[in-house]
């Protein structure tokens, strides 16, 4: 005797419970529950609070499949003993497997908040994963894989059929997805490590999630029976082609891992290439993000922080020299002068006491002997031109007090005038 397939039990019954009269009862009974269920859910997701936690969130994603899988289960007992109950026994595991699979994507969401990807694709993906687990359900599985195994092709000496590639892709997004995991473990870890340079554990991070992609993507397509060397010719002629067309990128990389490991650029030096100047404020892979104390920021390549000369104003020592020159009357005292000028400079809060303010007369001018003031700050960070505006003003104000006059040039124009002859 031959035992009948599932899932042709399963519609035969369906078919049926169609032809009685009573089928509309089933009908009529599933949706009063789910809309019950949507109901629950959208009060349930009204009564929480915005940003009450991770338990609020997953609530409010499981309320609507959990509340109709329950009220379909007390109808199809209700009803079990009246009519057939074939389209409600079908309802209650597909209502599960929604259930489990919003679970698994909100477990995803948490363990990787900053994959926009996930986000942007949760519906489709949810509903992808849900329709399969639907196949399964109903037994109609092997039949959609025996059709997806007639359409094949040939690649290279690998046959390769649309069963395969779909069972890959699943398969590699699922292995990716594990590594990914896998390593935001290792940052969590590594970052804890303060007595590593901050340069090396974003090498050290970076490093590692690539070779756990390479090797996920690897073994999982071993895993699904594609031959790797029947890849080797594309995969030669695509790295040909990636290293002609995209030279400049590679050359950023590359120079981007060179800058993390010999930590000649760390995050907040000072630098300036060029023209551009301002704080480090991120290493990327391909750029460095330099931040100007007017708010403006610039993305500067990594390969031209190798191939040019960077001015690193905190490479080895932060402390920062700056300078400010003023003229005074020639009938000055320079002695008193210069001496309110010093004063002026070691009263600020941010100007260092080792090495001190200096004085310098650097020029007799035209119309005025220049002074020069040289002071020390640690934190060039916090920016320059504010400590010489605060220290300029009190020059002007100690000058204003004593007398000492800032002269500004003049210029003596005399009327010749000629004799006329008589």
């Amino acid at each position: 005797m031959t035992q009948k397939n599932p899932a042709l039990q399963l519609f035969n019954d369906l078919w049926q419970d169609v032809r009685d009269p009573d089928f509309i009862w089933q009908v009529l009974a599933l949706v009063v529950c789910l809309g019950v269920a949507s109901l629950f859910a959208r009060w349930w997701r009204s009564q929480r609070a915005e940003g009450a936690g991770r338990l609020s969130d997953a609530s409010a994603r499981l309320a609507f499949p959990l509340t109709g899988m329950i009220l379909v289960g007390l109808t199809r007992l209700l009803l079990k003993p009246f009519i057939h109950v074939n389209l409600l026994k079908l309802a209650m595991p597909l209502l599960g497997s929604m259930a489990l699979v919003r679970g698994v994507v909100f477990v995803l969401r948490q363990a990787f908040p900053s994959a926009t990807w996930l986000t942007a694709w949760e519906r489709i993906i949810a509903a992808v994963v849900w329709s399969w687990l639907a196949l399964y359900i109903t037994d109609l599985a092997p039949y959609v894989i025996d059709a997806l195994e007639q359409v094949d092709f040939s690649i290279g000496k690998q046959k390769v059929d649309l069963w395969m590639i779909l069972h890959g892709a699943v398969t590699v997004f699922l292995t990716v997805v594990a590594a990914l995991w896998v390593a935001g473990l290792f940052e969590r870890k590594l970052m804890r490590v303060e007595t590593l340079d901050s340069s090396l554990r974003i090498v050290g991070i970076r490093v590692a999630k690539a070779l756990l992609t390479v090797i996920a993507i690897v073994a999982s397509l071993s895993l699904v029976g594609i031959d790797m060397t029947a890849l080797s010719v594309f995969t030669g002629a695509l790295g040909v082609g990636l290293g002609l067309g995209l030279q400049k990128i590679a050359s950023n990389y590359v120079s981007g891992f060179i800058i993390l490991l010999d930590r000649s650029i760390r995050i907040g030096n000072i630098i300036q290439i060029g023209a551009d100047s301002g704080q480090v404020t991120q290493i990327t892979t391909r750029y460095t993000v330099l931040k100007h104390p007017g708010g403006t920021e610039f993305i500067v390549p990594n390969e031209t922080l190798i191939a040019s000369t960077v001015q690193n104003q905190t490479y080895s020592d932060s402390r920062l020299r700056l300078a400010t020159t003023i003229g005074v009357a020639y009938s000055t005292d320079l002695d008193i002068a210069m001496g309110l000028m010093a004063e002026a400079a070691a009263a600020h809060p941010r100007v260092l006491a080792d090495p001190g303010p200096k004085v310098f007369l650097t020029m007799f001018a035209e119309s005025s002997v220049n002074l020069e003031l040289g002071f020390w700050i640690a934190d060039p960070e916090e920016g320059r031109g504010n400590v010489v505006s605060d220290i300029n003003l009190a020059i002007w104000r100690a000058f204003r007090e004593h007398g000492i006059e800032i002269p500004y040039p003049q210029r003596e124009v005399r009327i010749v005038h000629e004799k006329t002859a008589a």
